[in-house]
């Protein structure tokens, strides 16, 4: 008894012993000390606390200390404030709370581009183009673009006044409005373009993008399409299961979609297929430089198993994952965790030195189509090979099956749209005109194909830009005349059928869009669809 009495404790100390041998091994072998470094940090913060001739901000200093540590990493570790982690939230958790409108600043007045579908503003009758000049009955006008939300937005429940100048109306509007939740779509825009052929724009992937995106197509189904163009230009991405949920449902069931790789082995992973309705659909997939992360993850797993087309333009190039972690004054971290990987083993991180990306190597010509050149070469970048023994390229985002490159615009237009004149005049003649727009065009469809934008509104157009003392430039009109025309069309159609309308019209003069249209049964074929 007396000898198992001491047993214990000189097990214990033991054990104790162990635990602090193996961390000073651990320590050792990172070559990383970090309790040292904490209090390293802790002396330079006290000592400048202490001896700087002015007062300082150790919450500013910690902040900057935390930026500057994770600008050391890579472009994608970053530190969030509170106020910027709360819109973050709300941006990905698909909801707000506020009055539900879309807004822009034109001659410093809050103008609506739009009331959000199913938010309280909507439903008081506010209109696109209405002019907010008071909110509370204080002047907005000039109020930054960064401000309005802090005014408008609120706890769900409580009320604001917006006192609001409406086109043909001489007097304001007053219309109180009670703040509710409001849903913040990431498909922004779903429709038939013709009898078999769905369309639907994906803007990023939100905590409710897969939800959105299932009911959209459902929708489409009942409608009778058989055909896709998945639109996901200059979508930035966002949750990376959202990414894999929608892929699940083109990529047959048990098919890798993603995999992770990380120094940390808890954080490798892979995402098999679920299956899903769709994986019989002939598809098309948009997308451009602006379309990232949760986008390439979609786009390279279609690619790498031939289970459609990828057409546009060269993607971002983001294959690093992060996971965000909560900091105890509310604020937060997000760190890269690991890399992902499309199923044929590619790693399309873009490179990048000292926290700034590389321009891409690879700059393809309109036109070239890789699709039917495989023996097209770039050495800059390592080859793979997709499951059906077509090259594509790691090392710098997806590249397109079939790239086609977008017209510049020329700086008579970039002036326009700086001061939002297509905006302004759109709204104006649509406040001139609603009844007759509304009258004669019973669907967004049937504005594609007949509205005109005419040489008098062309005029007033021009007109209204030289007010603003934008010098007029015929060549460089000439050249943009069909954007300049689309632009008006399409915000006129947002002002009657919301999103439907604007992205119809456009569609009828994108050239990505066009031959996408084209493709269908090339890739029936390379699929296997028929």
């Amino acid at each position: 008894m007396q000898k198992r009495k001491y047993l214990v404790p000189i097990f214990l100390m033991l054990i104790s012993i162990g635990v602090l041998v193996g961390m000073k091994v651990n320590t050792a072998a990172s070559g990383d000390d970090v309790f040292d470094n904490v209090r390293k940090f802790n002396e330079a913060l006290t000592l400048v606390q202490k001896n700087y001739v002015d007062d300082v901000n150790a919450d500013k200093l910690t902040e900057a200390a935390i930026k500057g540590m994770l600008a050391q990493l890579d472009p994608h570790s970053t530190y969030i404030s509170q106020d910027q982690l709360k819109r973050i939230n709300e941006d990905f958790q698909g909801s707000f709370e506020g009055i539900g409108v879309e807004f822009d600043i034109v001659n410093d007045t809050i103008t609506i581009v739009t009331p959000i579908s199913g938010g309280p503003s909507e439903a008081l009758g506010i209109q696109a183009g209405d002019k907010i000049v008071k909110i509370d009955g204080v002047n907005s006008v000039g109020m930054t673009r960064e401000d309005v939300p802090k005014k408008l937005r609120g706890p769900k429940g409580t009320k604001v006044v917006v006192s609001i100048s409406r086109g043909g109306n001489p007097n304001l509007i007053d219309f109180e409005i009670t703040r509710d939740k409001i849903p913040l779509y990431s498909v922004d825009a779903s429709f038939m373009i013709n009898n078999e052929v769905g369309y639907a724009r994906v803007t990023r992937f939100s905590a409710t993008t897969y939800d959105e995106f299932a009911k959209a197509l459902a929708e489409m189904k009942k409608q009778g399409m058989k055909k896709l163009v998945l639109d996901l230009r200059n979508n930035p991405g966002g949750y990376l299961d959202q990414a894999f949920k929608m892929a699940s449902m083109f990529i047959e069931r048990g098919k890798k979609i993603v995999y992770t790789k990380s120094r940390i082995p808890a954080f490798n992973d892979e995402y098999i297929s679920e299956g899903g309705e769709y994986t019989n659909m002939p598809l098309i997939v948009l997308v451009n430089d602006g379309s990232a992360s949760a986008s390439e993850i979609v786009s390279g797993a279609i690619q790498d198993w031939d289970r459609g087309l990828i057409v546009g333009e060269n993607t971002f190039g983001k294959g690093l994952v992060q996971r965000q972690y909560d900091l105890s004054d509310g604020s937060a971290m997000r760190v890269t965790t690991s890399r992902y990987y499309t199923p044929s083993g590619r790693l399309i991180q873009k490179p990048y030195e000292g926290g700034e990306y590389k321009k891409m190597l690879m700059n393809p010509e309109e036109g070239d189509n890789l699709y039917h050149n495989n023996d097209t070469k770039d050495t800059s970048r390592p080859e793979f090979k997709t499951m059906g023994g077509r090259t594509v390229y790691g090392g710098g985002g997806v590249t397109p099956d079939f790239v086609i490159k977008l017209d510049t615009l020329t700086d008579y237009s970039v002036q326009l749209r700086r001061v939002n004149l297509f905006l302004e005049y759109a709204n104006n003649y649509y406040d001139v005109n609603k009844e007759n727009l509304k009258s004669g065009y019973s669907d967004f469809l049937k504005f594609r194909d007949n509205f005109q934008v005419t040489q008098n509104m062309l005029d007033d157009f021009k007109a209204l830009a030289a007010s603003k003392n934008i010098s007029f430039n015929d060549e460089q009109y000439s050249r943009d005349l069909d954007f300049i025309t689309t632009s008006i069309k399409s915000i006129i159609a947002r002002d009657i059928w919301g999103n439907n309308g604007s992205m119809a019209v456009w569609l009828a003069t994108d050239k990505q869009f066009e031959k996408a249209m084209t493709l269908f049964p090339e890739a029936e074929k390379l699929a296997h669809l028929k």
